[in-house]
């Protein structure tokens, strides 16, 4: 599992190390929320691929070692305890928007300048992805429940329409 206080830690390690992350999947939604709303196996993270040599060295400094590589789309790191982080690079263009590579075939995944905001986790403000961006990474596939309940809490919360 992934605790509010390994969040917390592995955010202030990156800071630390000039890198510039933003945190999506559950704990996204809990950040935008303000309050941990569930359980949560992993940490997802979008981060600047022009960035991967610090973030990778900051993240083996504190025993973490990669155990998936889906790159360009997406790669895992894992610690002696198990917690996981799961990573999405991104490239940035000049106005402030961003891509993450798609799998074969698949157009990639856009991220607009505006989905690039706060969240707090605890009494810590840390840097998430909007709600509508949430919203557009919980697509084309089939949710399981707790998807389902943070849909419904981003729709409760702030508005925005989902699909499911």
């Amino acid at each position: 599992m992934m605790t509010a206080d390994d969040v917390l830690s592995v955010l202030a390690l990156l800071r630390n190390a000039d890198v510039d992350v933003w945190i999506g999947g559950g704990w996204g939604i809990d950040a935008l929320l303000g309050e941990q709303t569930r359980e949560h196996h992993d940490l997802d993270l979008a981060n600047r691929t022009d960035q991967e040599p610090a973030l990778m060295a900051a993240l083996a400094a504190a025993g973490f070692v990669e155990t998936l590589d889906w790159r360009p789309v997406r790669f895992v790191v894992t610690d002696p305890d198990g917690r996981e982080i799961d990573l999405h690079p991104v490239d940035f263009a000049a106005d402030g928007s961003a891509v993450q590579a798609a799998p074969d075939g698949e157009p990639p995944f856009f991220y607009p300048a505006s989905c690039f905001v706060t969240g707090t986790i605890g009494q810590t403000t840390v840097p998430c992805l909007s709600p509508e961006q949430q919203v557009y990474f919980h697509q084309g596939y089939e949710p399981e429940d707790h998807d389902r309940q943070d849909m419904a809490r981003l729709r409760q919360r702030f508005g925005v329409a989902t699909h499911f």
